[in-house]
């Protein structure tokens, strides 16, 4: 079954299909005739300092790598798993690589990730996560390029979940969403969270953040109304 935004998106495109036909061709008028979707509401789960923590401790060397560049840099999950040793300036302390739309992403290492990073071999161009497994022995999905392994290192979340007693459906991109809702409480900059995730759209980071707004105070509601206002609030 699909979901209201896998809907809705289907549903949007062919009614841009049929309205080009319609102009560029002259066929009939059909766009009218589609069902109406609701317009999808943004995912709003975000993950406790707690959960977070669990995750972490109970977490494989490779796995708690993957979650920490998840979590600290707000990688998408796909993303984490393929960061190698060519993205890494180890005298910078900076990852830089091309991000889902193929833009250009640069962000600062926090010491955890850099700790992961220095167990593995810089001169090895296989992914820091597939490093990691490796070097464990461990029985599970072996480590390859192939898309997959992101796949793998998702089913080994749902596991890890069970194992630490989270009873919440949470997801890998949830951490994702958690550090940019971070991001935005300490330092109330919305470019700020637009750069740490990479967007070129600001209306992508909007979509992030749709249920963190600022409450209306009515203080600021009274400021405003007088003429001076500007004046008021910078003296």
């Amino acid at each position: 079954m699909q979901s209201r935004c896998t809907r809705y998106n289907y549903i949007a495109a062919l009614r841009h299909v049929l309205r080009d036909l319609t102009e560029m061709c002259g066929a009939p008028q059909c766009a009218q005739a589609l069902p109406r979707v609701p317009t999808p509401r943004p995912r709003n789960v975000t993950v406790t300092e707690d959960e977070r923590t669990r995750l972490l401790e109970a977490a494989a060397p490779h796995l708690r790598l993957w979650l920490l560049l998840c979590s600290d840099l707000a990688l998408r999950s796909g993303t984490a798993a393929y960061i190698a040793p060519q993205h890494y300036d180890e005298g910078a302390g900076e990852l830089t690589f091309t991000t889902k739309y193929s833009e250009r992403l640069t962000l600062p290492v926090t010491e955890e990730i850099a700790e992961l990073f220095a167990q593995c071999d810089p001169r090895d161009p296989t992914p820091f996560t597939m490093q990691l497994h490796r070097a464990q022995g461990r029985r599970g999905p072996k480590p390859t390029h192939s898309r997959y392994y992101a796949n793998s290192l998702r089913r080994e979340f749902q596991t890890l979940l069970d194992t630490t007693g989270i009873k919440r459906d949470l997801r890998p991109h949830d951490l994702r969403r958690s550090t940019a809702v971070a991001m935005l409480e300490a330092t109330r900059d919305i470019r700020a969270v637009q750069a740490l995730l990479g967007h070129t759209n600001l209306a992508s980071t909007f979509w992030y953040l749709d249920h963190h707004a600022t409450p209306v105070k009515r203080a600021t509601l009274e400021l405003i109304k007088r003429p001076n206002w500007r004046k008021e609030k910078s003296a």
